[in-house]
């Protein structure tokens, strides 16, 4: 069954509400979508979403990527060949991750809608449900109190709180996340590379009551060697996001001693399904677990990172909530989420349809 036809289009998706990170405040997230056609009439979606400030890939340049003179080589493919497409995507494009992810995405789309099985099926589904964290970006006391009881009160237990701007202020929150809800919730924080090495080992000794699942990215990408130095009650906590963008940064991280006990494998990193579970293998054989997580993103790509997910045994964690604050989508389905657990659909592929 051959690729016959290849659409690209871009949807700038607004969210409900801004959020603030270390290094930025996000509003609304622009998408390049990708939809295969095979000759039989089924087709395969996927989406890109760059992050300029983590891989280097500007959204013009995703959207250059994706353009009809460079995806002559795809059209007319034969999806049977899936294996080998998907191994082609690195050298096709190999400075834009989040174009491969989007042409990765909907080749596991349409394959799985060509088996007729749910893409996960395909895959070797290990996992059935697992909760998502949700997310509270950097503001006041006050605000972040408000926010989490809002998510409370909509069935989550999971929150993955934004640091890295003051390790004074960032404590304070935390105190006071863990007083307003004691252990009934589990909390996550991510440092989005803001701290320092001393403010680590400072926030680490003055929060050990606060129970703190694991520590995304304190440090900037760059200094793995410095992770390697920590010690391993906190190395255990630390999930490495900035750090890894490629099978290649996975094997760097694993090799003994190792810079961190978490891998968090995002599909617009690391280019899409295909290399995310290469990253994954390494993580096993390494000893070390899985984080999923993501960007403001639409329903296609957590949805295609959520089947990956489920995939992989050593999948401890997901924190997949990139699209439950976009003020509206490209496609509807792809997942459900009761009381902050999700699954897949069941449905064929990613499960998703266009709306």
């Amino acid at each position: 069954m051959k690729i016959k036809e290849i659409n690209v289009w871009k949807a700038n998706l607004e969210l409900t509400r801004p959020y603030t990170i270390a290094f930025k405040t996000v509003s609304a997230v622009e998408n390049v979508l990708v939809e295969l056609v095979a000759e039989n009439g089924l087709t395969g979606i996927g989406a890109g979403n760059p992050s300029k400030e983590v891989t280097g890939e500007a959204f013009s340049s995703t959207w250059k990527a994706l353009q009809p003179e460079h995806l002559d080589w795809l059209k007319g493919r034969d999806l049977r060949e899936f294996q080998l497409l998907c191994e082609e995507l690195p050298q096709r494009f190999p400075h834009n991750p989040a174009a491969r992810a989007a042409l990765d995405i909907a080749l596991h789309d349409l394959f799985g809608k060509y088996l007729d099985v749910p893409l996960v099926s395909f895959l070797g589904q290990h996992i059935q449900k697992m909760p998502t964290s949700i997310t509270i970006g950097i503001k006041s006391v006050e605000e972040t109190l408000a926010e989490a009881e809002e998510y409370v009160g909509r069935g989550f237990t999971h929150l993955k709180v934004k640091v890295g701007e003051s390790v004074e202020q960032d404590l304070e929150r935390l105190v006071k996340l863990r007083e307003a809800h004691g252990h009934l919730v589990t909390l996550r924080i991510d440092a989005n590379q803001g701290w320092t090495t001393y403010d680590l080992a400072n926030f680490c000794t003055r929060a050990q009551s606060l129970d703190i699942e694991l520590i995304e990215q304190p440090l900037p990408g760059p200094m793995v060697d410095d992770l390697r130095d920590l010690p391993d009650a906190v190395k255990d906590l630390v999930a490495a996001d900035e750090s890894l963008l490629s099978p290649a940064d996975a094997f760097r991280l694993a090799a003994e001693p190792r810079a961190c006990g978490i891998f968090n494998i995002k599909l617009m990193k690391c280019g899409g399904v295909h290399a995310g579970r290469q990253i994954a293998t390494i993580a096993q054989q390494a000893g070390i677990d899985l984080m999923w997580g993501c960007n403001d993103e639409s329903i296609v790509s957590i949805s295609a990172a959520l089947h990956a997910a489920f995939s992989c045994s050593n999948t401890r964690y997901i924190d997949l909530d990139g699209s439950l604050d976009l003020a509206r989508d490209v496609v509807s389905g792809g997942f459900i989420l009761e009381n902050g657990i999700m699954r897949p659909n069941g449905r064929p592929g990613l499960g998703v349809e266009r709306l």
